[in-house]
């Protein structure tokens, strides 16, 4: 049996199957090795070190980066920005995007079409699509022209420029005042970020949820057809249960896009006005680029990294368990 063994291992053909094996995968191990974990291994050990980027020296600090990072009040804003920006974005996107997916899966005349028109945006840049937005928001942009026209009020002061938070603004009208910052809400400038987010992001989301359900059986809902069930009962007891995988990954992959959320907060806001549209992956920038304080950047990037990965870790778990 040992010499079996032996020459089974001293096989010309499978030794070069195996270094053909090597030779296929040496690229893109080459290329993840450089782009990916050679930049995550540099950012864990900046973060342990201070360094302002125009010097040289990098002296070793501890875990002070870490503790500054706890007790920072930019931190926390930024945190509280992330996390109402990822509760409004999310569900928002995830709902529409089921529905639309519904509606481009009928048998319509045209529906090829619409699910070229709804898909198109994401396909786009994000900062040509900001850029327009901008102008969209403006106080004399297109949004408020059409507010104008429905005798619907305007904010004031104009969109991208109003620091109130939605929530405070909502309870102040029935006179509660005085509302804690973590209660008051999305700023009414975060929030038109996060409608400009969900548009720009609905169409990948429904190209997803629109493989899903054409992989649904459809002797299923014959069945049900059968028994009398409506298209109501069929959608809530049939669709969104089968369904319920690609939800919840859908579910993950926006929250993990929300907590990366940079290019349209640079182009346009710079975490203004009165950093009500900071968020962790803005302040990773300017904390690194603009303060030059890189270690305390990467003590930032390493929590943001853990907060996703935790994300992912439960994702995993979810559908391990309902598997």
């Amino acid at each position: 049996m040992l010499n079996m063994s032996r020459k089974r291992s001293r096989n010309p053909l499978a030794t070069e199957d195996r270094i053909a094996g090597y030779l296929f995968i040496a690229p893109a191990m080459v290329i993840l090795i450089l782009f990916v974990f050679w930049p995550i291994a540099r950012i864990v050990w900046l973060s342990f070190h201070e360094w302002s980027v125009i010097t040289p020296e990098k002296p070793f600090v501890g875990l002070d980066n870490y503790r500054k990072l706890v007790g920072q009040r930019d931190f926390q804003v930024a945190l509280r920005n992330t996390m109402w920006l990822s509760f409004g974005v999310v569900p928002t996107q995830t709902l529409i995007a089921l529905v639309l997916a519904v509606i481009a899966n009928q048998k319509i005349r045209g529906r090829g079409f619409f699910r070229t028109a709804f898909y198109f945006p994401s396909i786009s840049s994000t900062v040509v699509i900001s850029v327009i937005f901008l102008w969209l928001y403006q106080q004399n942009g297109l949004v408020n022209f059409v507010l104008r026209k429905l005798n619907l009020p305007t904010p004031m002061p104009p969109w991208l420029a109003n620091p109130k938070g939605v929530l405070a603004m909502a309870l102040n009208s029935m006179g509660i005042d005085h509302v804690n910052p973590w209660l008051a809400g999305p700023s009414v400038a975060l929030l038109s970020i996060m409608m400009m987010i969900v548009w720009t992001s609905v169409g990948g989301i429904m190209v997803i949820f629109l493989a899903g359900l054409q992989g649904l059986p459809e002797d299923v809902y014959e069945a049900a057809a059968l028994d009398g069930a409506t298209r109501k009962q069929m959608f809530w007891q049939i669709t969104v249960p089968m369904l319920k995988p690609i939800i919840f990954f859908v579910v993950t992959l926006g929250l993990i896009g929300t907590f990366q959320v940079f290019d349209q907060i640079f182009v346009m806001s710079q975490g203004g006005p009165a950093k009500t549209t900071l968020t962790l992956g803005y302040l990773v920038y300017q904390e690194g680029f603009t303060n030059f304080s890189m270690g305390y950047a990467s003590a930032i990037a390493m929590t943001l990294f853990a907060i996703i990965l935790t994300i992912y870790f439960i994702q995993r778990r979810f559908l391990r368990y309902n598997a």
